[in-house]
């Protein structure tokens, strides 16, 4: 058996622990086939790793960078309490309204807000507008600012917020050198960032399943 093919094998057993597959979070998947957006939402192991880490620092606002059409963010607003609140940040408008259609299907949307733009722009208009920080930061969207989303992030934070990063070693070509693909050179920045600001403690996670060989960052705010 292949690498690949166990990695999935695994995924597969592992998630049919927890019981039948999840009606909501299956429907949320065809919307986005039907509309025709990329296949990379997070896979359910790490969509049950973030609803896990969400519960253990107690979250009640959230916010997540890069929305697509709602899978992880389903996940995630799944734990907070009653009178908590998840932000979500999509640039495509198409991505946004599926992510809408897959949350109020799911029974979130009172407590979810869509915001479409540039994430780099929305999260200035969060900074500006001074509301509540938030306890729990998922970044999850174009890699090459990831460094500049994490900084924007910090800025929305408190002590003890917790920041989780998708994607940060991409097939192992952060810890390669120079490349010429910005996806890898946005996370090396983001890696040097988080590994040098005094202002966080952070670990890097290398993870296999599904969707191959990739990573999660983990930071908690000093």
């Amino acid at each position: 058996m292949e690498a690949q093919e166990l990695y999935a094998q695994v995924d597969e057993h592992l998630e049919g622990l927890f019981g039948p597959p999840d009606a909501d979070l299956e429907a949320a998947s065809r919307r986005a086939v039907d509309a025709g957006l990329p296949s990379i939402s997070v896979s359910p192991a790490i969509g049950r790793f973030l609803q896990v880490v969400a519960l253990s620092c107690g979250a009640r606002r959230i916010l997540e960078v890069g929305t697509l059409a709602g899978y992880s963010t389903i996940w995630l607003a799944r734990a907070l309490p009653a009178d908590g609140e998840l932000v979500t940040l999509e640039y495509d408008p198409t991505h946004a309204e599926v992510a809408r259609q897959n949350l109020a299907a799911a029974g979130l949307a009172e407590q979810v807000e869509v915001r479409v733009g540039a994430a780099i722009d929305t999260l200035r208009e969060l900074t500006e507008e001074g509301g509540e920080p938030f306890d729990l930061v998922f970044i999850d969207a174009d890699k090459a600012p990831y460094a500049e989303y994490l900084e924007a992030s910090l800025q929305l934070a408190h002590p003890g917020t917790v920041i989780v990063a998708d994607n940060v070693v991409r097939q192992g070509a952060v810890a390669l050198g120079s490349s010429d693909d910005p996806s890898v050179t946005g996370v090396q920045r983001f890696a040097e960032l988080a590994a040098s600001d005094p202002r966080v403690t952070a670990s890097f996670v290398q993870t296999v399943g599904a969707k191959g060989h990739d990573g999660l960052a983990v930071l908690v705010v000093r």
